[in-house]
Parts: C-alpha cells; structure tokens; sequence
C-alpha cells in the first residue's frame, strides 16, 4: 500500500493550516501548536488518518466500485482532472450541480442527452441542420460537457466520496451524508471533521499539499483496482483449465449409441 513520509508531508506544506482566530475547535486534537498566528498541523495524525483513508480507498477500488472526487476551488481543479483521470475514476471540478448525488436519476437524464448530441456530430446527423441550430447544439454540449463530462462514465450513485475543502464543497457532502455515502475528505484547521468519515488533517489550500495527498491516495486505488484485475484473471484461467472438453465427451456418445443400436 502507498506510504508516505513526514519529511514528504513537511515539504508539500500540509503542515500550515489557516490563521488560529479562524481555527474549528473540533480540529483541536490534530493541531500541533501555532506560530505566527497560523495553526499547525500535526502531520503524525496526518499520516496515519492518511494511512486509514488509503487503504479504505483501496478496498473500495478492489470491489470495483467508483469513487467520486469532487474539488472546485481554483488549486485543485487541475490537479483533480489530470491525475484522477489517470485511473479513470470520476469527478467533479466544474460547478457541483445541485441534487448531483440525491436526484441523480435527472443527472443521468442529462448525461444521456448530451450523448446524444455527441453522437449527431459522428453520424451526421448535425450535419443536416441549419447552420443556427447545429450552433445552438454545440453551445448546449460544451455547456453540459463542461460540468457532466468528467461523470458521464459513472452510470449509478459513487460508493464514496473525497473531497478537497469541504467547507466550500458542503452541498457535495451534505448530499453524501444523506444517501449514507462514506465521505473521505482533506479537513483544514478551519472546518470541523466530524462531518466526513475520513478525515485527513491537512493543507487544502497549497497546490503542492493537495498533490501530494492525492499522490498517496490516487497510488492506493490504483492499487485496488491492480488487484481486482489480477483476481478476475486468475479467476477466468481457473475456469477455462476446468472446463469440461464437451467434443470429446459428444463424440463418445455419438459412438456409444451407434454401437449399440439394433440390428434390423
């Protein structure tokens, strides 16, 4: 499973939290001391609530179940899109579409739509409208691409949830927490942790932070989803060595009933 150090955590910065009169006191067990009016993070608990939040991520993967990523401040977006794209899990980094998790049946609606629309430009169909309405068209895809793009490969409700600052993103978990969705977030010393599952004590406004505890996390699944691809080969040699040769067990019978027939 994916580790990470302290000196890795203390160079990424995830160490700083925000200033101590903006401080939760519910983050008061991770917090380490202050300096300089800034809190700071105990990066012990860190890597352990990291360890903790991997290796659940990891198991989810193994079951071949989606994790839903979700991250629209400004820092994280790129980092989300590329590396969590790299395993092909979904995401969120555009606006977060009220009822994403709670109506997702009408979310599923649009996704279909905008398929749609994608497959009249590849048959042609686009092709047949006038030149106002194949604009309007592709003015509705980039629009619904924008925000449903990164998800339209996730056909039911994720089976988790990580979150980079879930005070900006407390729809997201709001909504999570609703359906009973586990929620693993990056939780900064101004937000309170007993609404996620799985809170990382850490640094969720530094780019340099937030790519390194996706590194770590992002390595578990890819790990998990190793595994489950791993075992599903195994699996289907297994069956394919213990296969019964039916030819042969035919060609038998075929013989068997020829040689024993009556003569007439």
């Amino acid at each position: 499973m994916a580790k990470v150090t302290f000196e890795e955590l203390l160079d990424s910065g995830v160490h700083f939290g925000h200033l101590s009169r903006k401080w939760n006191p519910n983050m008061a067990p991770y917090i380490f001391g202050e300096k300089k009016g800034i809190h700071i993070i105990d990066l012990n608990k860190t890597a352990v609530k990291l360890d903790e939040a991997s290796n659940a991520l990891r198991q989810i993967a193994k079951s071949g179940k989606k994790i839903l990523f979700v991250a629209t401040k400004k820092q994280a977006k790129d980092i989300v899109s590329e590396k969590v794209g790299a395993i092909g899990m979904p995401f969120v980094t555009e606006r977060w579409p009220g009822g994403m998790l709670t109506n997702f049946v009408t979310i599923r609606k649009a996704v279909r739509k905008m398929t749609s629309i994608a497959k009249m430009e590849t048959d042609g169909t686009a092709a047949t409208l006038n030149k106002r309405e194949r604009l309007q068209l592709t003015r509705t895809y980039q629009k619904m691409n924008k925000t449903l793009g990164s998800i339209s490969e996730m056909n039911r409700v994720p089976a988790a949830l990580f979150v980079i600052d879930i005070m900006k993103e407390h729809i997201a978990v709001a909504e999570a927490k609703r359906l009973g969705i586990p929620v693993f977030a990056m939780v900064d010393t101004n937000s309170d942790p007993r609404k996620v599952d799985f809170a990382i004590p850490s640094n969720d406004d530094a780019t340099k932070s937030i790519g390194k505890i996706l590194d770590v996390v992002i390595e578990s699944i890819a790990e998990g989803l190793s595994e489950r691809k791993q075992e599903k080969d195994k699996n289907e040699t297994e069956e394919a060595t213990s296969a019964p040769t039916g030819n042969a067990g035919g060609t038998r019978g075929r013989r068997n009933r020829s040689t024993t027939a009556p003569q007439a």
